[in-house]
């Protein structure tokens, strides 16, 4: 399926599967939409599952600029349009929840019916000494390597450097997706939550360390309309972890 989007052609692959009212699943970054066929399969039983691989991600094209969170947002906005899906429930698990919080509380959006939180990423962490004197001593070495001279007769410098200062994530991804991934990371959510009006559910994992459980705890007492399940003993992607626990909430949170 292609979807345009400022001047990008998107060739769009997805998972579209059962019958019923619709859920979207908005997957994590680096992952896709098959990554979460536990919920998929669980779903898909009582509801038409959609599980776009987004852009940059699974099979679907990358895009030719750095996506912030409001523009995975509009991406999903454009998808379900092209979709003619216009009634609808939102997940999202880690950056896939950043961008559904962006999508709630973007201009011109459906709302969804509801929202399911998966240790969603959206609350920057806080930055403390070691990590600021990393970021300026990467942006020193950058200034230095970048310089011509040096890049001349150090030429794979700049991008040794660039794997050894980013995570595992950051080194795979191309320079696009780098820069795309540096934006949303500094994406603050925070004082748009109280903007998120449908009724909210939280997942997350006590011990998850990606996105704490702090985060969620923020969450909950901002948006409106919101509460919050914590899987003891589970990390970042909880669901999974303890699968039987979120298989209860699910059902009892759409009544199935």
């Amino acid at each position: 399926m292609i979807v345009e989007y400022k001047g990008d052609k998107l060739d769009v692959n997805l998972i579209d599967e059962g019958k019923g009212d619709c859920i979207v699943i908005l997957h994590g970054w680096g992952a896709y939409g098959e990554v979460y066929r536990l919920l998929i399969d669980l779903l898909k039983t009582n509801f038409r599952v959609i599980a776009p691989d987004m852009p940059g991600f699974g099979k679907t094209t990358e895009p030719s600029f750095a996506y912030d969170a409001d523009d995975y947002a509009e991406f999903v906005k454009l998808l379900l349009e092209k979709l003619g899906v216009c009634d609808f429930s939102l997940i999202g698990h880690s950056h896939g929840g950043r961008t559904a919080i962006a999508f709630c509380t973007g201009e011109g959006h459906i709302k969804p019916k509801s929202l399911v939180l998966i240790d969603s990423a959206g609350i920057p962490a806080k930055k403390t000494l070691r990590k600021t004197l990393k970021v300026k001593t990467y942006k020193a070495l950058k200034g230095m390597l970048s310089f011509a001279p040096v890049a001349k007769v150090f030429p794979n410098a700049l991008e040794n450097m660039k794997k050894k200062f980013g995570s595992s994530d950051y080194a795979a991804a191309s320079d696009i997706m780098r820069k795309s991934m540096v934006k949303v990371i500094n994406s603050d959510m925070t004082e748009r939550l109280h903007k998120i009006t449908v009724p909210t559910l939280l997942i997350w994992g006590e011990n998850d360390t990606a996105t704490p459980i702090s985060d969620a705890k923020l969450m909950e007492k901002l948006i409106p309309d919101c509460g919050l399940v914590t899987v003891r003993n589970a990390g970042h992607f909880s669901f999974a972890d303890d699968f039987a626990l979120t298989s209860r909430v699910l059902r009892s949170f759409y009544k199935f």
